[in-house]
C-alpha cells in the first residue's frame, strides 16, 4: 500500500500537469469552442431561470423521478414497468411541448421581445418619442387617481398595460374606446353598475385603448384561494405575455400588480405610481456629450 501512493501519487501529478493540462489546452480551439461553450451555458441558466418558481419546476422533478424509474426498471428487471416507461420516454419530445406549452410560448415571446421600445426601432422623432412618454405619465396619474377613488367606493378593477407583446386578440374580446387617458374615464368604465365593468381595460401607447376585455386564466395551483377571478385573470395575463397588470380587490381594496406570473400586493398609491413609471417609461431626459438622447428603458423594480 505504501509503495502504490508513494509511486501513483507523484505519478498522477506529473502525468496531470506535464501531459494531460497541456494537451486539453493545446486541442481547444478558443476561437470556436469558447463562443460554444458561452452558447450552451446560457441555454441551461435559461432553461432553469424558466423553469424555477413555476409550475415547470414541479412538472421538471416529476419527469426527472420518471427518468430515474426507467433506469432502475432495466436494472432490477422490471419488464412491464420498463415497457411502460420507454413508451413514454420514446414520445418525450411531443410530451413535453404538451406540458410546457405556457413556459415554451412565454420563452418564444421572451426571445422575440427588444428591450428596445417600437419608436426607436423605427426612428421615431424625439418629440414624438416625449410626446408618448408624456401621455404614460398621464396615464399613469389617472389611474392611481382612479384607483384611489373606486377603493374609496369598494369597487374592483382590472387594468392591462401593454408593453412589448401586441394584445390584438385580448382587444378583439372587449370594446374600443382608444381614448385619452382620464381618472373619470377609468372610474365610469369600472362603476359597479357600468357594462363594461366586469372585463378589463387595455391601455396602449399611453392611451385607454379598449375596455370590457376578457384575459385568460391561470391555472397555477399555488394560487391562494382567498384571490378570486380577477386575481386568476391577471396573473393568466401576466404569464401570456409581457404586459403588467394592476389589480383592484373589490372585497378587501388590496392594490396588487402582476408581471412575468408573479403577484405582488399592497401597493400604496405612490408605490403604484413608482412601479408603474419604472415599468412603462423611458429615460430620455439624459443627452450625451454629443448631444444626442440616451433612451434607457427603466427595469422593473417591484419585484
Amino acid at each position: 500500500m505504501e509503495t502504490f501512493f508513494t509511486q501513483t501519487i507523484p505519478d498522477f501529478f506529473v502525468n496531470l500537469f506535464s501531459v494531460w493540462i497541456p494537451t486539453f489546452f493545446g486541442s481547444v480551439n478558443w476561437l470556436h469552442d469558447l463562443p460554444d461553450i458561452a452558447l450552451v451555458a446560457f441555454l441551461i441558466y435559461s432553461v432553469i431561470k424558466l423553469v424555477r418558481d413555476s409550475r415547470a419546476e414541479q412538472l421538471t422533478k416529476g419527469i426527472i423521478f420518471f427518468a430515474l424509474a426507467y433506469f432502475l426498471s432495466g436494472l432490477l428487471g422490471f419488464n412491464s414497468l420498463h415497457f411502460i416507461l420507454q413508451v413514454l420516454i420514446n414520445n418525450a419530445l411531443i410530451i413535453i411541448i404538451i406540458i410546457f406549452q405556457p413556459e415554451l410560448r412565454r420563452a418564444l415571446e421572451q426571445v422575440a421581445q427588444s428591450r428596445i421600445r417600437a419608436f426607436t426601432i423605427f426612428g421615431m422623432s424625439d418629440e414624438e418619442a416625449e410626446l408618448e412618454v408624456k401621455r404614460w405619465k398621464n396615464a399613469i396619474a389617472a389611474v392611481c387617481t382612479a384607483i384611489d377613488e373606486l377603493r374609496r367606493q369598494k369597487m374592483g378593477a382590472l387594468l392591462v398595460f401593454e408593453r412589448t407583446t401586441k394584445l390584438g386578440e385580448i382587444v378583439d374580446t372587449g370594446t374600443v374606446i382608444d381614448a385619452d387617458a382620464s381618472a373619470a374615464l377609468i372610474g365610469n368604465v369600472f362603476f359597479n353598475k357600468a357594462p363594461l365593468h366586469d372585463g378589463a381595460m387595455v391601455l396602449r401607447d399611453g392611451r385607454v385603448y379598449a375596455a370590457g376585455c376578457i384575459l385568460p386564466l391561470s391555472d397555477n395551483a399555488q394560487i391562494g384561494r382567498e384571490l378570486g377571478t380577477r386575481h386568476r385573470a391577471g396573473l393568466g395575463m401576466s404569464e401570456n405575455s409581457d404586459s403588467l397588470v394592476v389589480i383592484l380587490s373589490e372585497e378587501t381594496s388590496v392594490v396588487s400588480l402582476a408581471v412575468g406570473g408573479e403577484l405582488k400586493r399592497n401597493f400604496t398609491s405612490e408605490a403604484l405610481r413608482v412601479a408603474l413609471e419604472n415599468a412603462m417609461l423611458w429615460d430620455r431626459s439624459r443627452r450625451g456629450e454629443d448631444g444626442e438622447i440616451k433612451a434607457k428603458k427603466s427595469l422593473f423594480r417591484f419585484k
